[in-house]
């Protein structure tokens, strides 16, 4: 393959402070390059991700208008088109949220993209992002961050009650937590959902990651209710040691099944989340039930940017 020159960022998602929030590698790609519409071997792909080691690596290729410095149009103009594929550091990813919104934060906050809306085609379908701007954002780290939050349109991935018998226990993991109910989703990709009695015991969990390797699907959520007084709704963390990612710090996907389930035994259509790795990241969701969507929101900031070879 002929050295090619291409931009890469690494992006923070859903928090307004560096090293904080989950880390994503965004690689934007020339148009057309490669075979078939890929924008370059996939193989070569794995390897970018593997060498940036972070919890997913986007690859984007242009598909459409870009109303973008160097790619005509407008401010005003439709959403821009972009493909998107994710790579954890050891196999692709079907879907991924922080990575689709690190790639729409670096896709505006850098330029590249004028219009508000962005439309990422996926091998899972299409995807889209839009810019919502934060007014009076006093936070400490404001200079670091744009003052603007990415929104993902998601479609609600449904639950269903798991058969306890055929799923495997987790004890060491879950270090004596209260389990409330156990469900998984049902999706291409299939995630144990373990909802707990409180937010401490979601704190106090223990990840055996020889004890989750062996559950079924993608990976493993424990999510149970915030502190009462809290601004937060619930509380989640996510492992998924079978795509390399021992434990994800911020997983936006898995709340596609966990906005409705929240919702439904809190009564609300709005609610904000936290993620309780030891990087924390927070989500705002809002659950259109009619649409059957999941729409999220965070902030992001850009740590890193430079030039990809290949």
């Amino acid at each position: 393959m002929p050295k090619r020159a291409f931009k890469y960022a690494v992006v923070d998602a859903f928090t307004d402070e560096p090293f904080k929030g989950n880390s994503a590698a965004v690689c934007l790609l020339e148009d057309g390059a490669g075979d078939g519409g890929e924008p370059v071997d996939e193989r070569w792909m794995q390897a970018v991700a593997a060498e940036f080691n972070t919890p997913i690596t986007a690859f984007l290729v242009r598909s459409g208008p870009t109303g973008a410095g160097g790619g005509g149009g407008a401010a005003g103009c439709g959403a821009a088109q972009f493909r998107i594929r994710w790579f954890t550091p050891i196999r692709e990813s079907e879907l991924c949220g922080h990575g689709t919104l690190a790639a729409a934060h670096y896709l505006i906050a850098s330029g590249l993209v004028e219009c508000d809306a962005i439309e990422f085609v996926a091998k899972s379908g299409r995807l889209t992002a839009k810019k919502v701007t934060v007014s009076n954002d006093a936070s400490p780290s404001a200079e670091h961050c744009s003052k603007f939050m990415i929104e993902l349109d998601f479609p609600v991935i449904p639950v269903a009650k798991c058969n306890s018998a055929e799923i495997l226990p987790i004890p060491d993991t879950l270090n004596g937590a209260s389990v409330m109910n156990k469900l998984q989703t049902v999706s291409a990709f299939s995630d144990l959902i373990v909802e707990v009695s409180s937010c401490d015991e979601v704190g106090n969990v223990c990840p055996n990651i020889a004890e989750l390797v062996q559950c079924p699907g993608r990976g493993v959520a424990v999510t149970g209710p915030a502190r009462e007084g809290s601004s937060y709704d619930f509380v989640t963390r996510f492992f998924s040691p079978k795509y390399g990612i021992n434990e994800d710090p911020v997983c936006a996907s898995v709340h596609c099944s966990l906005v409705p389930y929240w919702g439904k035994k809190l009564g609300k259509e709005n609610m904000i989340a936290f993620m309780a790795s030891p990087r924390t990241g927070t989500l705002y969701l809002q659950w259109d039930e009619e649409a059957q969507r999941v729409r999220i929101r965070g902030k992001a900031v850009t740590v890193m940017v430079g030039t990809l070879l290949a």
